[in-house]
């Protein structure tokens, strides 16, 4: 029996390969793809990618290729069914029995699916034909071009459309009802198009399938300007997102996706370039949109709406998803100026401007903070006691309990802050018997050489080698002729250094020092001589020691550019399985191997 193509599609999509792939091989991003040591061979060299964005891995050392259903299968030793079923449960799908239930179930899905495709085409193409000028008016007025209006298939419901009875004639008065557009009218006992008179904003899931709906009224009268489909077999609200299904394959550099309030805000951030957006329906963002959204981005960003119940909305909000957090995950919340959405703010501003702005959101534990802090008198010991006790308790109940630890530890220095006056006396204990700390500079030294990239170092320590031992560089001028820098700034630094050895005004120096140089060497040169990894080692040496020190680290940067090299081809060859490009790349593996 085969299993549907509709549910592997979907544990497809809700599974990247780099999640499944990520839990046995441990992967380096690398571009829009992922790379990693082949699980299919023994190798030093990564030669096993991964990308997203095509659904594959692929190993160039074996020629193994697959999906994540394959992965398992050739990894784990599974059959395709235990494949399925491991995966499903990772997805949070159900698992399909091949039961009668779960067939009937699948037929049910396709009538519901063609039902709400038909009627969704029907309302799209009535309000393409140009019969309605006030929907088009409206739409003008809102800014949404027609070429919008085609890619969300945008439509419209008249009053009396009678496409009720056009369904009718193909499907069952249950199959209709099952569908959420209609209700039955109690006194008339006929069906009720609910979306009538209403704009019609079609809701796909992650493989594009139309199963729910949303509607908004021009009338004044209508007690709902919004009104979404109900809840149905297939539909629940809190567990989707509007146009995931097309964002997800949008994500930018910095795996970010903009979570919107509105089908407008979707709509016309859309317009703009802006396809990394999606909106909650309507709903307080639920735990399971947001793990829908860490499926496809690491960084949503909650933009809210400026006015106070916006703010309001958006701190419960983050009070439910704070407990989700996760090391690697984060969410992010955006407010707007007051009286402004995204959708008016874009359309007023500009894209430029708008993601200008964006680069204020905060993460979200400062959002709590700062929405907490607002609410509290800082002269109240009771007020700062309930402030206290909240934040602490937030953090009790974050999951990983590790990461909770330190949000709970930057939470604490700031209550501290609040009350200094608490903390005076240790303060001052502090500083009257401060002294020097070691451990400490070696943390500085170390986060100030997290800032350079391991070739920039390398670079460094040979500089800091020909800086500190003029007189025997000078003997080796060649040596350092030779060298190409990765910067014009260390390029210049280089030639100022053999003009020095060369000179005679410099000929009884053993080394030079800051003061030689040009004022803007000064940052540079103390980069060095603070960060230079050699800096240590080659405290003490004589002649033929420090030289070999120097070969030794010539011959690192050299590899590393090596190795640069092959990841650039690396990359090209997983676009395009050229015979000449691999034999280039296994050239240069063997060069790197060779040492």
């Amino acid at each position: 029996m085969k299993y549907p193509k509709e549910y592997l599609d979907e544990i497809k999509l809700r599974l990247k390969v780099s999640q499944v792939v990520g839990k046995s091989v441990k992967l380096k991003r690398r571009g829009k793809e992922f790379i990693g040591l082949s699980p299919f061979s023994k190798e030093k060299t990564p030669s096993f990618t991964v990308n997203d964005e095509k659904g594959f891995y692929h190993c160039f050392s074996s020629g193994e290729h697959g999906n994540i259903f394959d992965f398992l299968m050739k990894t784990q030793n599974y059959k395709f069914g235990e494949a399925v079923r491991s995966l499903a449960a990772d997805a949070g799908m159900e698992q399909y029995r091949f039961t009668k239930q779960d067939e009937e179930k699948q037929n049910r899905w396709k009538i519901y699916n063609n039902i709400l495709e038909k009627y969704s085409n029907f309302c799209h193409e009535e309000l393409m034909l140009g019969k309605y000028p006030e929907i088009q008016d409206y739409l003008n007025k809102r800014k949404v071009t027609k070429k919008e209006i085609i890619f969300f298939k945008i439509g419209y419901s008249s009053n009396n459309n009678f496409f009720y009875d056009l369904l009718r004639k193909e499907f069952s008065e249950e199959e209709i009802n099952s569908s959420g557009i209609y209700y039955c009218e109690e006194k008339t006992k006929k069906y009720i198009d609910r979306f009538r008179n209403r704009i019609i904003f079609p809701v796909k899931s992650l493989n594009g399938k139309v199963f729910a709906l949303g509607g908004r009224t021009l009338s004044k009268t209508n007690f709902a300007k919004y009104i979404n489909s109900p809840e149905t077999e297939f539909y629940k609200k809190g567990n989707n997102l509007y146009n995931i299904n097309s964002a997800k394959d949008f994500r930018n550099k910095e795996d970010e996706v903009f979570v919107v309030e509105g089908y407008m805000d979707v709509v016309n951030l859309h317009k703009f370039g802006i396809q990394n957006v999606v909106a909650n329906l309507g709903t307080a963002m639920t735990e399971r949109q947001i793990d829908l959204i860490w499926k496809f981005f690491k960084k949503p960003v909650v933009c809210l709406d400026g006015d106070i119940s916006g703010q309001k909305a958006a701190l419960r909000a983050a009070e439910r998803l704070f407990p989700l957090m996760k090391p690697d995950l984060n969410i992010y919340f955006l407010s707007l100026p007051e009286n402004l959405d995204p959708d008016s703010y874009i359309n007023l501003k500009g894209k430029d401007a708008f993601l200008k702005f964006t680069q204020s959101k905060i993460e979200i534990q400062n959002f709590i903070w700062d929405s907490y802090y607002q609410e509290i008198d800082h002269n109240n010991p009771h007020s700062l006691s309930i402030f206290e006790k909240k934040i602490k308790s937030l953090c009790r109940d974050i999951q990983d309990k590790t990461l909770g630890k330190y949000l709970l530890e930057n939470f604490v220095q700031k209550i501290n802050q609040l009350t200094p006056n608490l903390n005076i006396r240790k303060k001052q204990f502090f500083k009257s018997t401060k002294i020097f700390n070691p451990l400490q500079r070696t943390k500085d030294i170390y986060n100030q050489r997290n800032k350079f990239e391991e070739k920039e170092l390398k670079e460094f320590s040979i500089l800091f080698l020909i800086i500190n031992n003029l007189d025997v560089f000078r003997k080796n001028i060649e040596l350092i002729s030779d060298i190409n820098f990765s910067s014009e700034l260390l390029m210049e630094l280089k030639q100022k250094i053999i003009d020095f050895s060369l000179s005679q005004k410099f000929n009884d120096k053993l080394q030079l020092s800051i003061n030689d140089f040009d004022q803007k060497f000064e940052k540079k040169i103390n980069e060095i001589n603070e960060l230079a990894p050699v800096k240590i080692i080659s405290k003490n040496k004589n002649e033929d020691q420090i030289i070999t020190i120097f070969n030794e680290i010539i011959s690192e940067i050299k590899k590393i550019d090596l190795k640069q090299k092959i990841e650039s081809l690396e990359a090209k060859v997983s676009l395009n399985l050229d015979e000449k490009l691999y034999s280039e790349l296994l050239s240069l593996r063997n060069q790197l191997k060779g040492g």
